[in-house]
């Protein structure tokens, strides 16, 4: 499913639901509510992935990528854990999408660049884009969705909930790459000179722009408020320096129009009473089981259809913090399965054809039917009450 596919599907459903309104099955009042709710999501969507692609046309990522391969001193091993650790933090504060479509290419140019075979570097950062995605409301859409249920108390709440199971979700992966790609971690390589910088003016900016913005992005102000900021100073330093890399090009409008009519299709599915068919299948209840329940069924869901439907689809019976973790957990970090799970998977497997390296389905889906069960079950646990 490439991007233009994505927006006619979105464009369809917006058509859809636009009849639906017309003819009173999805009140007017509700579809307005939709759209009060998702359009500061959208609009940081749109931002943050401005603000990553001219991070990165900045040469950011490049950088300290080749700077953690110096870093490890020629020891593999502690290449691959400074990747993950990029991998982590770029998941965190700028989407599992940037770490997917931008941290990859980079860290599999890195791996080349030094002789190493750049696969284990491509399952590390497709794998912890997804399961490293349950830490902050900004890492993936599915929680900034989520997050206005959690918040009530500070922006702390959701990282109070969900830190944890985060926590779980990222060391069981780690462990499980490690186990997989244990024999192509061993070793030493000599590590590739450092990569000229086209524009060290542009890329210092870069730097600090993005700097500044990452402890914004948890401070308690909106999320898009900052990202916003970010994009436009980002535009202007690039209209400065390197105006060739802005384009309208750089706007994800496929992504938004597709999303746009998620929303009003999963509103109009709710106004027909799908919670109360999707009830039984969940349960209810805080324990063990039960959050498994729900963890399971978004697992199902995210790998039948998308994370992003499966979540908006059971979202209005996970009906207590714990069940609303239990569900960000299962579509989160349970799309490892099958190739449309999660959006970045498809993303990210364009990006690696295009860097010439081809990644069978197959070893794909074999390896995640095996991880996902595994990842999400243990990270449910520290959710029960």
């Amino acid at each position: 499913m490439d991007a233009v596919k994505l927006a006619v599907i979105g464009a369809v459903l917006l058509l859809l639901s636009g009849v639906a309104v017309v003819v009173g099955v999805l009140p007017a009042s509700d579809a307005l509510a939709v759209a009060d709710r998702v359009w500061p999501i959208l609009l940081f969507v749109a931002a943050v992935t401005i603000v990553a692609e001219l991070a990165a046309a900045a040469g950011v990522f490049d950088v300290v990528a080749a700077r953690l391969a110096r870093l490890a001193r020629g020891r593999t091993i502690v290449l691959w854990l400074a990747v993950v650790g990029l991998a982590v933090v770029v998941t965190a504060f700028l989407s599992l999408d940037t770490t997917a479509v931008l941290l990859t290419p980079v860290v599999v140019a890195v791996a080349r660049a030094n002789g190493l075979d750049p696969l284990p570097f491509a399952f590390t950062t497709v794998w912890l884009a997804n399961t490293g995605s349950l830490l902050l409301p900004v890492s993936n859409l599915t929680n900034l969705l989520a997050a206005h249920r959690v918040d009530t108390g500070g922006p702390g709440d959701f990282v109070a909930l969900m830190w944890p199971s985060a926590l779980v979700a990222v060391v069981v992966t780690v462990l499980l790459l490690l186990v997989v790609h244990r024999r192509e971690l061993r070793g030493r390589y000599t590590p590739s000179p450092t990569p000229r910088v086209a524009d060290p003016v542009l890329l210092r900016a870069a730097s600090v722009i993005v700097v500044v913005l990452l402890p914004l992005l948890v401070s308690g102000l909106p999320p898009w408020q900052p990202a916003l900021a970010a994009a436009v100073a980002l535009t202007v330093v690039h209209g400065w320096r390197n105006p060739r890399a802005l384009g309208l090009r750089l706007l994800p409008w496929q992504l938004v129009v597709f999303a746009s009519g998620l929303f009003l299709a999963v509103g109009t599915l709710e106004a027909w009473g799908s919670a109360e068919l999707l009830r039984p299948v969940v349960g209810a209840g805080d324990g063990v089981v039960e959050l498994l329940r729900v963890a399971g069924a978004g697992l199902i869901a995210a790998n039948a259809i998308d994370n992003l439907p499966a979540y908006l689809a059971l979202e209005s019976v996970a009906d207590s913090p714990a069940r609303l973790g239990a569900l960000l957990v299962g579509v989160n970090a349970g799309p490892l399965v099958t190739p449309w799970a999660s959006l970045a998977t498809l993303l990210w497997h364009e990006r690696l054809r295009a860097d010439g390296i081809d990644v069978p389905w197959r070893r794909y889906m074999l390896r995640g039917a095996v991880a996902a069960p595994v990842i999400v079950g243990l990270a449910v646990l520290p959710l029960a009450r």
